[in-house]
């Protein structure tokens, strides 16, 4: 297996290559390139050819820390503000009720599965640790594993870390297939119009040294006053910073006609989604016996009964099937991954909506998951 972190680097790049080959054939224009990367990814670490979760590398760690946060400015650069007045309170309504939908799930799969006959007590925070994760992101994981010292039981976090690591990348799969799925079924309306057309998607992939001598400093400026922020004030989400400096940006015509800010900012995507694929360990899961089939069947309960409620409901109150994918993505993936569905649907309107409501997800992650922790 490749351990070091420039043969991993090459091999994610060459995963990404024919990702990208596979999306441009008559079987793969069905799946789309970030379908593919994140299978890729999964076959590639399940076969131990890269390194997965357990076994995580620096360079797993850099992808997420610096590439996603930067796959969002450069794809803020090309977002049009008078387009996303429409989509944002659609947006927030599918956001509160995908949260509702988690927590509805996390106690009907402690009815069913009745997870304290093999965790004991530790089996009410582990609602909550799903409950916080699935509303706002792995910080909110972490603030109630820490608080409730699950941490402390190493096989039991592990296994929670793995289990939410598989269904995380399954339902970016799913979430990727819904709209063109159900659209067939039970057709639905895109609520804001697309803002980006062939000619300008074409214009924009072409990435000029001109361009790329301004984008890439441009891009590092932004992450470093973001991180800057987020440090002299706590309560801020450097991914809110981030996003918010692009946004301004945009609105400037000289930064929003550079070419090729879009072209960078799908290519981080695609490497953010092929170490998501990475992260998507089925043997760390099996290899936990009890613990871990308990946990697949929890937090798999969690997760049908959410998004039976977004999907069910949702489609009643916004007729969006693309929208109701992204907000089920930032309840269950975050910010960064749902705006990774919003780009993949070409839904360049939907992508700081996308963004927000994630950001709004770690800010009550929290406090639901130690509400559903003390409830349990």
């Amino acid at each position: 297996m490749l351990n070091d972190n420039f043969s991993v680097l090459l091999a994610l790049l060459v995963l990404i290559f024919f990702s990208d080959k596979l999306a441009n054939t008559r079987f793969g224009k069905g799946l789309g390139a970030a379908i593919i990367v994140i299978i890729l990814g999964a076959i590639a670490a399940n076969l131990n050819l890269i390194p997965s979760a357990s076994n995580s590398i620096q360079l797993y760690s850099v992808i997420f820390h610096y590439i996603a946060p930067l796959s969002i400015f450069y794809l803020t650069l090309g977002v049009n503000l008078a387009k996303i007045k429409k989509a944002g309170l659609p947006m927030l309504t599918l956001f509160v009720l995908g949260s509702l939908g988690t927590v509805v799930g996390v106690f009907i799969a402690d009815l069913i599965v009745q997870p304290e006959t093999v965790i004991n007590e530790l089996a009410a925070p582990i609602g909550g640790m799903f409950a916080g994760t699935y509303t706002g992101g792995s910080i909110n994981f972490n603030a109630v594993a820490l608080h409730y010292q699950v941490n402390e039981s190493g096989v039991l976090y592990a296994g929670s870390v793995a289990v939410d690591n598989m269904y995380t990348a399954i339902w970016i799969l799913a979430t990727l297939a819904i709209p063109k799925t159900l659209q067939r079924i039970w057709p639905g309306e895109k609520i804001a119009l697309k803002t980006n057309t062939k000619t300008s998607d074409q214009l924009d992939n072409i990435l000029s040294l001109n361009s790329l001598i301004i984008l890439l400093p441009l891009g590092l400026a932004a992450f470093a006053l973001a991180d800057w922020v987020s440090s002299v004030v706590p309560a801020i989400p450097s991914m809110l910073v981030i996003t918010t400096i692009g946004l301004i940006l945009a609105q400037i015509p000289y930064f929003h006609r550079l070419q090729g800010s879009h072209a960078i900012g799908l290519f981080m995507v695609l490497l953010f989604l092929v170490v998501i694929g990475a992260y998507c360990e089925i043997a760390a899961v099996h290899q936990l016996g009890d613990i871990g089939l308990t946990l697949t069947l929890f937090v798999g309960i969690i997760i049908v009964i959410h998004g039976l409620i977004i999907i069910g409901i949702g489609k009643l109150l916004v007729n969006d099937w693309d929208m109701i994918a992204i907000a089920s993505q930032a309840n269950i993936g975050g910010g960064a991954t749902a705006m990774a569905l919003a780009e993949n649907f070409q839904r360049r309107e939907l992508i700081v909506p996308a963004i927000l409501v994630g950001t709004l997800g770690s800010a009550l992650g929290t406090y639901l998951g130690f509400m559903v922790a003390g409830v349990l």
